[in-house]
């Protein structure tokens, strides 16, 4: 049982990452998670989609 839980907890924190790094990288909610700049976020953006990808399949 406390290994679904574990496992649980797991799942959960990947899909918000996924969520952080796919959708919200430039919103205010994404750049204040990261500590990013405006300008680093739009530079950036397709390399955070693809980490978030990543950590989709994981």
């Amino acid at each position: 049982m406390i290994a679904s839980i574990l496992i649980g907890l797991v799942v959960a924190i990947h899909c918000y990452i996924v969520v952080l790094e796919m959708f919200l990288w430039e919103k205010p909610a994404g750049r204040r998670a990261f500590g990013l700049t405006p300008e680093f976020a739009a530079q950036t953006r397709t390399l955070a989609a693809n980490q978030g990808l990543y950590n989709g399949f994981l």
